[in-house]
């Protein structure tokens, strides 16, 4: 439950060893390193310059590799399933594979094959469906027996061919007769006709204008010459030889990705010294050195003394960090709790002065999630596609691992409330005799929801209570904590009396406490609702002090509605149970029939009925746990907003080293 510490570096190294230092630096994976925008020596000391100039070059490469890989891509051979391919997109590779294929240059031969392919690939695409257009607009004509040059080279008179529209057709026809053109139908179909209009030179413009308003589509047959039969003969054979030759660089494009996994590992190479230079190339710097401002956790300061000391020609100081800086800020937990830091991250890094949530979140939220769900057997069916996952999937775990704590956790939750697959144990006991069955359910049960909602309800806002005052306590040491006594009096202490000096007044005789203590409590609360009145806002003038104290004070029944809120938990955790048990009588009922169909039927229900809902409970018991630590929890003790420290270190977007 920290936040990691951190120290202020600043490394000077001359340049020629500044690439290699980076290398290890980045290869350590400990050091965050800021660009000259960042780094306050650049506004110490502003005749600094920046490094080199940006390394254009990798880039270049970098952006040609993924194109690339993005082209083969679709001629690799697929050798694993979807899912497989989902959960770990990364290829395995060993470092001496990772090693050898860096060191051929000869691979990036590869690239300039593979972008000529592409571009001819593309070329004959276009040319292929340009042919097809070209057939498309002649197939209407083909009838057409007139060689296509001398539709035009009529003198007196104009030849126009063009498709004309069913519906407007006869109409047009007898308009064009009135002006003295000539009509022939060359071709017919349901939505246009094929057809030549010849009219005078004369009238040609009125024929055009009446030809407009009938929607006539004017067909050209410029740079043509032959039949139209001949012309479509001509279109297919160059159709075929397009065709041939896109099959001859799709096979050069199957060929060429066999070197599709060389081209995933140059890229992540590439990628990572890009990275490197970028660093290099955007730190200040003098005309023999750069200097690299970062920040390290003090926990790893060693190790970076460690680094640098192997190069002679660098130096690494600790400095102070500038007033008003921003600390990047890095959380650090026991492994037992860090799969929960999946939970804080999505919220955001709390600032580098505040607590760091996760250890406080961790038991609450496999609580609440566990009795969102209040069932054992989805508990069971959640470790098993935790399990799976976990086993499967590459890259960071936290999340699963998560989940499968919080399973665990369910199964203890369904066996204090009964809950085995709804009631699937009372079903079994009560068809197959099986006392036994019952007994084990009840000898584990606390209570049955179903039978007793009222104390599930008590439970539910007795935990939301505690979870409200936990962060208030926390808010409350910590500003002891950081030496701020009168916020941690006013802002806390006061709340943690008055509140639970309210809430014995109203349930203390249900406590346990004397009519006469309970009393005593109530008139407890009136000291700290003064101090709030008073205190709680301490700037600016007393009478707007005043009116916001107030205010603060009212707010005391927003901290009802806080606490209302936790009552999700109970609601949750009896719709899990109630869909179950609605499975469970579908079920019953479709084997009552007593035939194979309806057995068959009834290990369909159970077995899709309740996957669906351990997935759709599962999925709101998570949503709702995160709500009630987001909106509920943390903001009695937390603003976040840190500023997440991010080191340089080596990233794989395709290959997963395995060393």
């Amino acid at each position: 439950m920290a936040v990691a510490p951190m120290a202020k570096v600043i490394i000077v190294s001359h340049r020629t060893q500044a690439s290699e230092l980076l290398e290890q630096i980045q290869r350590d994976g400990i050091c965050q390193i800021l660009n000259a925008e960042q780094a306050m020596v650049s506004k110490d000391f502003q005749d600094l310059s920046t490094a080199a100039e940006k390394p254009r070059e990798i880039e270049n490469l970098v952006a040609r590799l993924a194109k690339c890989i993005a082209f083969l891509k679709d001629y690799t051979p697929k050798t694993r399933s979807i899912l497989d391919a989902a959960l770990a997109p990364r290829v395995v590779i060993d470092e001496q594979a990772y090693k050898k294929t860096v060191d051929d240059k000869q691979i990036l031969d590869i690239i300039e094959q593979s972008e000529q392919t592409e571009t001819a690939i593309e070329e004959l695409n276009t040319e292929f469906e340009n042919i097809g257009c070209v057939l498309a607009e002649l197939e209407p004509w083909a009838n057409l027996e007139t060689p296509v040059e001398e539709l035009g080279a009529l003198e007196s008179t104009k030849c126009m061919a063009g498709l004309m529209p069913t519906q407007h057709y006869q109409q047009t026809i007898e308009g064009l007769a009135e002006l003295g053109a000539a009509v022939q139908l060359v071709r017919s179909d349901r939505n246009k006709n094929a057809c030549l209009v010849v009219c005078f030179n004369e009238s040609a413009g009125e024929v055009q204008k009446l030809l407009r308003a009938a929607d006539f589509e004017q067909i050209s047959f410029d740079s043509m010459t032959g039949t139209v039969a001949e012309l479509i003969a001509k279109n297919n054979e160059k159709l075929y030889e397009t065709q041939k030759q896109l099959h001859q660089q799709q096979d050069t494009a199957r060929k060429l990705a066999a070197s599709f996994l060389d081209m995933q590992i140059l890229h992540d190479h590439y990628a990572n010294l890009l990275n490197r230079e970028q660093t290099k190339s955007t730190a200040p710097a003098t005309e023999q050195t750069v200097i690299f401002e970062a920040w390290v956790r003090k926990a790893d300061y060693t190790r970076l003394e460690k680094t640098v000391s192997k190069f002679p020609a660098s130096n690494l100081n600790q400095i102070a960090p500038a007033e008003g800086e921003e600390i990047p800020v890095e959380i650090t937990n026991p492994r037992a709790i860090r799969p929960f830091e999946a939970i804080t991250r999505l919220y955001g890094m709390p600032q580098h002065f505040e607590l760091d949530p996760t250890t406080l979140l961790m038991p609450f939220f496999a609580l609440f999630f566990a009795l969102c769900l209040t069932d054992a057997g989805y508990g069971l069916i959640l470790i098993g596609l935790c399990a799976f996952f976990i086993k499967r999937m590459q890259g960071d775990k936290k999340l699963m691992v998560m989940l499968l704590i919080c399973s665990v956790v369910t199964i203890g939750a369904g066996a204090l409330t009964g809950g085995w697959f709804g009631d699937a144990a009372q079903q079994l006991s009560a068809a197959l005799g099986w006392t036994w069955l019952a007994k084990a359910r009840e000898s584990m049960m606390w209570f049955d929801p179903m039978v007793e909602p009222m104390i599930f309800f008590k439970l539910s806002l007795g935990l939301g209570y505690l979870h409200i005052m936990v962060g208030l306590i926390a808010a409350f040491v910590h500003n002891l904590v950081q030496k701020k006594v009168v916020a941690a009096v006013c802002d806390q202490l006061t709340w943690l009396v008055m509140l639970n000096a309210i809430v014995l007044k109203l349930f203390g005789t249900g406590f346990g406490l004397s009519p006469q203590a309970a009393a005593v409590s109530g008139k407890i609360a009136m000291f700290p609702a003064v101090v709030i009145v008073l205190f709680s806002q301490r700037q600016g003038a007393w009478v707007g002090r005043l009116a916001m104290g107030g205010y603060n004070l009212f707010s005391t029944i927003f901290y009802m509605g806080d606490v209302l809120s936790y009552l999700r938990l109970m609601a949750l955790g009896m719709v899990t149970g109630g869909l179950a048990m609605a499975f469970n009588v579908m079920a019953k009922t479709a084997s009552e029939k007593g035939t194979i169909i309806g057995y068959i039927t009834m290990i369909i229900i159970l077995v899709v009925g309740h996957l669906f809902n351990t997935l759709i409970s599962g999925l709101s018991a998570f949503v709702h746990t995160i709500r009630l630590q987001f909106v509920e929890f943390f903001p009695k003790f937390l603003e976040g907003g840190g500023k997440q420290f991010q080191p340089l270190e080596k990233e794989y977007k395709h290959i997963y080293i395995n060393q």
